[in-house]
């Protein structure tokens, strides 16, 4: 079983003749505990083009020290990795790969680079003799690998502990500073992995041939704009995999969010990218953000109900509501979460990110692709506008009821393309383009809300149903419907308002200027 540590560390630059000051004079450390030294022995892994150390990703199997076995280290922040352990083995542990999945596909991990360590160890503790940090001079030799070039250097790291207390970044600023006036410097590396990788890279064998450079878009064309927004979403895909699989908060909600802006991006602007090749794969990307949906709605909507429920005076609140809600949501999270990890581990979407890179590296332009950004885009958000103006006044029109609910969903949808529209453009047009993305925001925050509260109501009725099967009242699932349904009332009425306020000819016109 695979567990996760947060790793916040620092390393610096260091020689065999480098002397430690003394770090009892940094602010709350009492004492420096010598630990003595371990040997440590490191093999890292990588695709042979090495894609895990392109993104700053580190995977290696460690004997030796307190924590041997396989390590998959994910960056969060400068000095900040996630560390996510598993046992050692002799093979990669499935969980450990399919955290890489979406990088390495189909791809063979092969051993790149073996790090021989002596590390001597002191620990940094406080008057009560808790531990702070860990400061460690490691004496390293790598080796490339297979058989290739080696080389050897000294560093030092220093770690803080896990359960520092109040312990934080000021203290490894302080430590940084004793460091510093004794002549110890930052490395220049980001980890020990990188460093080996620079230092024992293969020597040019002399053969200049390069690979033939991939198309190019002029900078401030319409093309370079849209293209540097496609890269943008396809990378946030990539890089949010591994986050949902280990169901980080809020991680399928932005891998969504990254499909409908990649699709949205496929579909307004058709006059740059050619929607014959675009349109195959913004179907798969509904797909996946519908896969991915069923976890998030579920998520979003049982949140819902449980501040709604505890919003109730006690009194009101009639029966084991919150039983019935926790058992309810926990079928269906269940159910929701398999489908996300099932959806992650196809073969349907590996074939969807290859896909996705081979678009990229031979995008689909067409003429306006050439053009000015600036005309292009604005076009394209002018023409999403006016579908979504077409759309509120449709809804608008109708009578309150399912029908209205159904055209308020659809201009929900339009809301959202044409906002990602605007952000697109953004970069392109500035301000103006802001402004459209920001008002249209609001508007479909408002229709959210409304659709929200639209699958509230049908969570309701069931689980009225189901209490009163059960013998229980269903009295407080009723209360709750009909808030829900005042709710939805109070926003219709509101919406006027807010798309007027997005619908206002200067906020057009700004985008023509």
């Amino acid at each position: 079983m695979a567990e996760t540590k947060r790793e916040v560390e620092r390393k610096y630059e260091a020689t065999g003749e480098t002397r430690l000051p003394d770090l009892t004079r940094v602010p709350g450390v009492s004492a420096v505990v010598d630990r003595g030294v371990m040997e440590l022995d490191a093999v890292y892994y990588d695709t042979p083009d090495l894609r895990l150390a392109a993104d700053a990703l580190t995977l290696r199997r460690r004997t030796g020290g307190e924590d041997e076995g396989w390590h998959l280290k994910f960056p969060v922040a400068s000095g900040i990795r996630d560390e996510i352990r598993a046992p050692l083995a002799d093979t990669l542990p499935g969980e450990l790969a399919g955290l890489l999945r979406s990088r390495i596909r189909g791809a063979e991990v092969v051993p790149v680079v073996r790090l021989r360590s002596a590390r001597d160890v002191r620990h940094l503790v406080d008057a009560k003799g808790r531990l702070l940090a860990e400061l460690s001079v490691d004496t390293v030799r790598a080796e490339r690998l297979p058989g290739g070039a080696e080389a050897t250097w000294t560093e030092i790291e220093v770690e803080l502990a896990d359960d520092a207390g109040d312990a934080d970044a000021a203290l490894l600023d302080a430590i940084e500073k004793r460091l510093g006036k004794a002549g110890i410097h930052a490395s220049a590396s980001a980890s020990k992995l990188a460093r080996a990788l620079a230092d024992t890279a293969p020597r040019p064998d002399g053969d200049d041939t390069a690979p033939a450079p991939g198309p190019e878009t002029a900078p401030g064309t319409a093309g370079d704009a849209v293209l540097a927004y496609v890269r943008e979403q396809v990378d946030a895909i990539v890089e949010l995999d591994p986050a949902v699989r280990r169901d980080l908060p809020d991680a399928v909600h932005q891998l969504r969010v990254a499909c409908r802006r990649l699709r949205s991006a496929f579909r307004s602007y058709r006059k740059v990218l050619d929607r014959d090749v675009t349109e195959p794969a913004g179907t798969e990307l509904k797909w996946l953000a519908g896969e991915l949906g069923a976890a998030r709605d579920q998520e979003v909507l049982t949140e819902r109900l449980r501040g709604r429920i505890d919003a109730l005076p006690r009194a009101l609140r009639l029966g084991p509501v919150r039983g019935r809600l926790r058992s309810w949501a926990a079928v269906r999270a269940r159910g929701g979460r398999r489908r996300t990890l099932a959806a992650l581990d196809s073969a349907r979407y590996l074939a969807l990110l290859d896909t996705l890179d081979e678009l990229l590296a031979d995008p689909p332009l067409r003429k306006a692709a050439a053009r000015d950004a600036r005309a292009v885009l604005s076009r394209a958000v002018l023409k999403d506008h006016a579908r979504l103006a077409a759309r509120v006044d449709r809804a608008l029109a109708l009578d309150p009821g399912q029908d209205r609910d159904l055209a308020l969903h659809a201009a929900r949808k339009a809301a959202k393309r044409t906002r990602y529209a605007a952000e697109a453009a953004a970069p392109a047009l500035g301000k103006p383009a802001r402004r459209v993305a920001k008002r249209v925001k609001s508007v479909q925050s408002l229709l959210g809300e409304h659709q929200d509260g639209v699958v509230a109501r049908e969570a309701l009725r069931e689980l009225a149903t189901q209490a009163h099967a059960a013998g229980e009242s269903a009295f407080t699932w009723g209360l709750l419907h009909g808030r829900e349904e005042a709710e939805a009332a109070a926003g219709e009425r509101d919406l006027p308002a807010a798309w007027a306020r997005a619908a206002a000819p200067e906020v057009r016109a700004a985008l023509t200027r």
